[in-house]
């Protein structure tokens, strides 16, 4: 085997594609090379990138292509949090992998608040993953022939899934229409996965099962045909959900709302109402809530979701009423794509953060550790909702900021000089 100093020659003469570095070395000697040549053409040091406990000869060509290391992310904790799920029942910390100074903070006072009221209610109303085949046709009337056969059909379509995989079986196939095309949502339940990989491989079987046998005419224009839709927002997954649709709730008492947020329940509903509700509607968005995105993004980061789905996944509703004393608060996530095996969650890291929840790795019957892992998901991004919310009734959104953002390292050294 070539020393690393003879590959970077070869790469230095344009011999050797820094691409194809894994053809002529293991893969964790191939991203010590690639990196080192970044270092020498570039001028700059890489060695926090460098510093990884990752092992890419396990990970190249299954998580990654042409690594050089690996970025860190702070990981906090909030809790304890107590959720009243139908599969995450009890008390459990969550971890958030983020840059945002205060966001730990804030979500973790909506958790004391969740949680001294008693806990989140928290139910998936529904648990597919899509995947939606474009078919093309030479008319209306054709396109029509089409979705007839497929209805009639779809018992062999559901033993076609059967062929590629064991976790992922075809729930339906909803047809849409526009002129000549005709676009197949094909609904599948994936188990403890979050399913995109799973459901792709099916839907390209049952693409090749429809134009070898359809009796028309018909072909594949894409195997995805955006009406899935992907790492998109789409009002489609927001209407008829996809991944798990999941509807988080708490009634948080007067006592509490004072206490622990520093606001009335008044105060936060009419926020609620004016800014998330109204705010929203006003600026054209397709979903209304104070910042889901924060919450959904930094738990996918700490437990190895598709950073990409967050797009979609923090699509949601946040709800309020007065009911006597109280406040009721609801959030709606139609569009959660989340998993507990595949992907980044097979990384040491990320999985010892689902570990923290008790949703590592495939549950026992398969699918039940995602579900529950949605049902804290969901649990949390009501926390973080209520809080912020009431961060602003309370006017303390700015001053927050200050202390666990950008003015608490300024206020910490000051500190260091007085003494």
């Amino acid at each position: 085997m070539e020393g690393i100093e003879e590959v970077l020659k070869r790469i230095e003469s344009g011999e050797l594609s820094i691409s194809r570095l894994e053809k002529e070395l293991p893969p964790n000697l191939a991203a010590l090379a690639r990196r080192a040549y970044l270092e020498r053409s570039l001028g700059v040091s890489l060695s926090s990138i460098a510093s990884t406990i990752l092992d890419f000869d396990e990970l190249y060509g299954r998580n990654i292509e042409n690594p050089i290391g690996a970025v860190q992310i702070p990981v906090g904790i909030v809790g304890p949090l107590r959720v009243n799920g139908e599969y995450a029942q009890g008390d459990f910390y969550v971890p958030l992998a983020t840059t945002e100074g205060a966001l730990v903070a804030s979500v973790n006072r909506g958790v004391k608040a969740v949680t001294e009221s008693g806990g989140a209610t928290v139910r998936i109303v529904k648990d597919h993953m899509t995947r939606a085949p474009l078919l093309w046709t030479p008319g209306i009337v054709e396109a029509l022939r089409l979705v007839e056969w497929i209805k009639e059909h779809q018992e062999e379509l559901k033993a076609r899934v059967g062929e590629v995989t064991r976790h992922g079986k075809l729930v339906e196939a909803q047809p849409f229409i526009v002129g000549n095309l005709v676009w197949i949502r094909l609904y599948y339940k994936t188990g403890d996965a979050m399913g995109m990989n799973m459901a792709t491989i099916a839907s390209d079987r049952i693409c090749k099962h429809i134009t070898e046998n359809y009796p028309g005419e018909a072909s594949c224009v894409a195997l995805s045909g955006n009406m899935c839709s992907d790492k998109k927002p789409a009002i489609i997954n927001r209407l008829l959900g996809r991944g798990k649709y999941v509807v988080a709730e708490a009634l948080i008492p007067r006592r509490v709302a004072e206490k622990v947020l520093k606001a009335s329940p008044e105060a936060i509903d009419y926020v609620n109402r004016a800014k998330n509700l109204l705010g929203s509607a006003a600026a054209g968005s397709p979903s209304y809530n104070a910042h889901i995105a924060n919450i959904i993004a930094a738990v996918f980061l700490a437990t190895g979701q598709d950073e990409a789905q967050v797009v979609e996944s923090s699509m949601g509703f946040t709800w309020t009423e007065i009911r006597g004393e109280d406040l009721y608060i609801s959030v709606t996530l139609p569009s959660l794509e989340i998993g507990t095996v595949g992907g980044g969650t097979r990384l040491p890291t990320q999985r010892e953060a689902l570990s923290i929840m008790g949703v590592a790795g495939g549950g026992n019957p398969p699918g039940v550790n995602a579900l529950k892992f949605a049902e804290i998901l969901a649990a949390t991004v009501l926390a973080g909702e209520l809080n912020l919310t009431a961060a602003i009734a309370a006017g303390h959104l700015a001053s927050a900021h200050i202390q666990y953002g950008r003015g608490a390292a300024k206020q910490r050294k000051e500190a260091r000089q007085e003494h």
